[in-house]
């Protein structure tokens, strides 16, 4: 193949060129013909040697850990500091408003008050009484109704489980008695002395041929049918008669 439409990028020249010239392009000069080296200050490799690591990390976990307990001690005095003074108020109160009642009552409306926080005192003590009785009641109630919830679940279980058993009894029973059936079938059928009861009762003939297969009204059946598959080899003293001639003439002429 010729060369010649080819375009001459680049010219022979000859092996005596005193100046040789060649234009390049600005893009093709490398920008960077240096390598650049890590100052001191931007993590060099002897600073990351002197730097302690595991020193770091155990300061910064102190620092966290002081941190939060810090946070959680201020949160628990708050709280503490603010329920002491709500109790706080609430006995002055208390106190301030008794001791007005005090102040502004009779010898007479004293008496009574004292019987009236008696008399409480002792409601109080019989309710008590009366709610414990009353628990023990419920209870042993309770428990005796409990106890007739089990006996009945345990019966109802029980009758669950008697006819379960029943129903898989009678399943096993039914297949058993279809198994049997289908064995006696398929033994009647497959013995034709069992089966000519059965055809003489109910008037049709008995066929005692033996089934064709689906293949027997084929047209290429049986193609190959006395043809050997090896041929004995035998020698005969004439090149017309032998058999390699007269199968290069079927092969090729006839």
């Amino acid at each position: 193949m010729t060369t010649a439409a080819r375009p001459t990028f680049d010219p022979a020249r000859g092996k005596a060129s005193q100046a040789p010239t060649r234009i390049y392009s600005s893009r093709d000069l490398a920008s960077h013909t240096k390598l650049k080296f890590r100052q001191t200050g931007q993590t060099t490799h002897d600073e990351l040697n002197r730097v302690d690591l595991r020193a770091q990390l155990k300061k910064a976990e102190q620092d966290h850990y002081e941190k939060v307990n810090k946070v959680a001690k201020i949160g628990a005095g708050l709280s503490n500091s603010f329920k002491d003074d709500n109790d706080n108020d609430a006995d002055q109160d208390q106190q301030q408003q008794e001791a007005a009642e005090t102040s502004t009552e009779t010898p007479l409306e004293r008496k009574r008050r004292l019987l009236k926080e008696a008399e409480r005192l002792d409601k109080d003590d019989s309710d008590d009484s009366d709610a414990s009785k009353d628990s023990d009641d419920s209870d042993s109630d309770s428990d005796s109704d409990d106890e007739d919830d089990t006996a009945e679940l345990l019966r109802e279980l029980e009758k669950i489980k008697r006819e379960r058993a029943e129903e898989k009894e009678r399943q096993e029973r039914i297949q058993r008695e279809e198994e049997e059936r289908a064995r006696e079938a398929q033994a009647a059928a497959g013995n034709p002395l069992l089966d000519m009861p059965e055809a003489a009762a109910s008037g049709a003939p008995k066929d005692f041929s033996v089934k064709r297969r689906w293949d027997e009204d084929v047209i290429f059946k049986n193609q190959a049918r006395g043809m050997d598959d090896k041929p004995k080899k035998r020698f005969i003293n004439d090149t017309l008669r032998s058999d390699f001639h007269r199968k290069f003439m079927n092969k090729y002429v006839q």
